[in-house]
């Protein structure tokens, strides 16, 4: 089944708004929202993504744009609603350095420019806090995170900020062992440094929509200098770098489990891409005609070109080909489903 999927995934165009009209575009979001027997077709498929931005940075600029505006029309989104942080900010990075190349490389610059200050200042940072929470007896890992590219520029055009006024350029992550060491190592940082009671959010308390979990909070450090600290226990971190990912071996190894937990993992499947279809649709379908889109009421279809056609269940080789065109239909005599004729 999953070797049926991913053959009929591989054949989607690639798909930008310039080429492409919105309800081509719709079918392919209907056409992934079916494939939920196997979500693994889906993360391959991002991952596929990712391979080809790799490749085209040195195809034309035609191509690249090409690849990029498909990215972020479809599949950032999608990595996105599913928690698959790994795989997003590298979609995201890809896409904003061949749509916006000006852009992307200032802020690589200046990224770049001040990499070893800003090493240095978190080298220390982090000492500091790790000492702290030793002798406070709370188990955890503390270190300095990369911060990505287009998460940089958005915050900058969201905000309104210059670079130099973030406060996220600079960053540290604390992953605790159990939940209650993760408030602790709060306390702990709140109690050595003031923080901004503005860019506080606890998404441990209130996940986010895709079930992000963590502690954020921006603090002043030494020198007046702000630091952005993320807090998390180590299945919350790995839930936020893999997603739905993170669950496979769950679902893989439910004998014990039982089938409740199969269906419990396919009903948040099912929920995560109902609400990123409903994000991304700009078309206003009502949620009760996207969850039958979901529960396979529908046949998608290729066109040898690798349009997907959306028909509804029960139709025939011949609704396909009037589909198409009428004089398509007309001349049917045959056709030919999983390479054989019918």
């Amino acid at each position: 089944h999953g070797v049926r999927d991913m053959a009929a995934i591989r054949q989607l165009k690639a798909t930008h708004t310039d080429s492409v009209s919105s309800e081509q575009v719709d079918n392919v979001r209907r056409m992934l929202l079916a494939m939920v027997d196997d979500f693994r077709c889906v993360v391959i498929k991002l991952a596929e993504r990712i391979a080809h931005l790799r490749e085209v940075k040195d195809a034309p600029e035609d191509e690249r744009v090409l690849a990029a505006k498909e990215c972020t029309n479809i599949y950032a989104p999608l990595a996105n609603r599913l928690g698959i942080g790994q795989l997003k900010w590298e979609l995201e990075d890809y896409c904003f350095r061949y749509l916006h190349p000006t852009e992307y490389k200032r802020i690589a610059k200046l990224l770049h420019e001040r990499r070893l200050d800003r090493e240095h200042y978190i080298e220390e940072f982090v000492g500091h806090l790790r000492a702290e929470m030793k002798a406070e007896g709370v188990k955890a890992e503390v270190y300095g995170r990369p911060k990505h590219i287009y998460s940089i520029w958005r915050k900058m055009q969201k905000k309104n900020l210059a670079f130099d006024e973030l406060f996220d350029v600079r960053a540290v992550r604390i992953v605790a062992e159990r939940l209650q060491d993760c408030y602790a190592a709060l306390g702990i940082v709140h109690t050595h440094y003031r923080h901004l009671p503005d860019e506080f959010d606890d998404y441990v308390a209130n996940p986010k929509p895709n079930g992000y979990q963590s502690i954020h909070t921006v603090v002043l450090g030494p020198g007046g200098k702000t630091v952005e600290i993320q807090i998390r226990t180590k299945q919350m971190h790995e839930d936020a770098e893999l997603g739905v990912a993170a669950h496979w071996k769950y679902k893989e190894g439910a004998a014990a489990g039982g089938a409740r937990s199969g269906h419990e993992d396919r009903i948040a499947w099912l929920r995560k891409l109902i609400a990123w279809q409903e994000e991304m649709a700009d078309s206003g379908e009502m949620l009760d005609e996207v969850r039958s889109q979901v529960f396979d009421d529908r046949v998608y279809v290729f066109t040898p070109k690798g349009d997907v056609v959306d028909l509804p269940a029960g139709s025939t080789p011949l609704d396909f080909a009037y589909h198409i065109h009428s004089d398509v239909g007309h001349r049917c005599i045959g056709a030919k489903i999983g390479g054989r004729i019918v």
